[in-house]
């Protein structure tokens, strides 16, 4: 058999305010043409479907289109849902899509429940099975109780998952020859091996130990976006499009999983083509808009810093002249001082009179001290002010 491992396909998703639902349509156009010609046998998916809890009418029809491409080319689909997934609405007419080769795993209930593959066609009733699991996204507090653990804590509640999936495994064990896969939407960290730091917290989740899923023939993880490998065993796919700046350096793709009588064999990288590259740019405005060798960046999207002294005027505009598709515009000043990391009020507190507390406001929100013609429209109506205080 051949597995292909993906997630966080996160469908609806924009990027910086631009619609990615042509570019997530391009995506799973590739995956089909893949599956197809790659003879995948069965297509994981291991949570964040979808980018939001409610998705939009048109994200579930790229759903739907998805499942009935990759069935239509010879696979059969499990999929988990992440946090960004409502376990409830992604898990609907599980039992009848069932049929058509779709297996769901978003309830607690079943993770314990694998869908069963044979790996001998001449005896599939009694020869070698690979069966897969799902663990859905485990939120500590709303499932700890459930997984009858004590305390809410991601190590918890995927400790005692994953001690469900090997009970279910070890029962099975007897009759006949059993290979794992386990689909997890969760943060795995290596290297984690004392209680004290099981629960070790990054961004707001809680990392869980690689040594939980020691054992298992391969995990499919999801939930980080770069495809990683945290043991031979143990992966993350990665998402298969960029969805940060952050990500301008990935290599977008999946981990293609070749499974045989005698359980898991070789898993090698399958990489996705980009439908935009993203260009990460720094330096003086005149500098970026003239350079040669940012001629690549043209048709990309950007993410420009500009380090000029002072903030340009009509930074935004001049740069789209040259970069039309730039999303994101900071500035970082080159050889900014103390005197720049003073705080507004302390520079309200040296100003002279009220045309300097509004240049000084001015200079404060863009970056840029007024030029003569400012200081003399912002004279000419604090004049106005005053000569209409006076006349009340």
């Amino acid at each position: 058999m051949r597995l292909l491992h993906t997630s966080d396909w996160h469908l609806g998703r924009s990027f910086h305010g631009v619609g990615m639902l042509d570019a997530q349509r391009a995506f799973i156009d590739q995956l089909v043409t893949f599956v197809r010609d790659e003879a995948i046998d069965v297509v994981l998916i291991a949570g964040d479907v979808y980018d939001r809890a409610l998705p939009g009418v048109d994200v579930v029809r790229l759903l739907d289109d998805a499942l009935v491409g990759l069935t239509g080319a010879g696979a059969r689909v499990v999929l988990t849902s992440g946090n960004h997934d409502s376990a409830v609405r992604l898990g609907f007419a599980s039992r009848l899509l069932e049929r058509g080769g779709v297996h769901l795993r978003t309830r607690l209930t079943e993770l314990d429940q694998p869908v069963l593959f044979p790996l001998d066609n001449a005896d599939p009733e009694a020869g070698p099975v690979l069966a897969v699991y799902g663990i859905p996204w485990l939120e500590p507090r709303l499932v700890a109780e459930q997984l009858g653990v004590d305390t809410a804590s991601h190590f918890e509640v995927t400790q005692a998952a994953t001690a469900r999936i090997r009970a279910d495994l070890a029962a099975r064990a007897g009759a006949r020859t059993v290979h794992s896969v386990v689909l997890a939407h969760t943060f795995a960290s290596g290297g984690i091996s004392s209680d004290s730091e099981r629960d070790l917290s990054i961004g707001g989740v809680g990392a869980v130990p690689l040594d939980l899923f020691d054992g298992f023939g391969y995990t499919a993880l999801g939930h980080l976006h770069g495809r990683q490998e945290l043991s031979a065993a143990v992966r993350y796919s990665g998402s298969p499009l960029a969805y940060s700046f952050s990500e301008a350096q990935h290599k977008k793709g999946s981990w293609l999983v070749d499974v045989d009588a005698a359980g898991i064999g070789a898993v090698r990288e399958v990489l996705w083509e980009a439908p935009r590259t993203l260009a990460v740019l720094r330096g003086k405005l005149e500098e970026l808009l003239t350079a040669g060798d940012h001629a690549w960046a043209e048709s990309a999207y950007c993410q420009i810093t500009l380090t000029d002294a002072q903030r340009p005027a009509q930074a935004m505009e001049r740069l789209r002249s040259r970069f039309p598709d730039t999303l994101v515009l900071g500035f970082d000043p080159e050889g900014a001082g103390a005197a720049a990391k003073t705080s507004y009020s302390s520079k309200l507190a040296e100003a002279e009179d009220d045309l300097s507390i509004c240049c000084g406001f001015l200079e404060h929100v863009r970056g840029r001290a007024a030029d003569d013609g400012e200081a003399a429209v912002l004279a000419e109506a604090l004049e106005s002010v005053r000569l209409e205080g006076m006349s009340l």
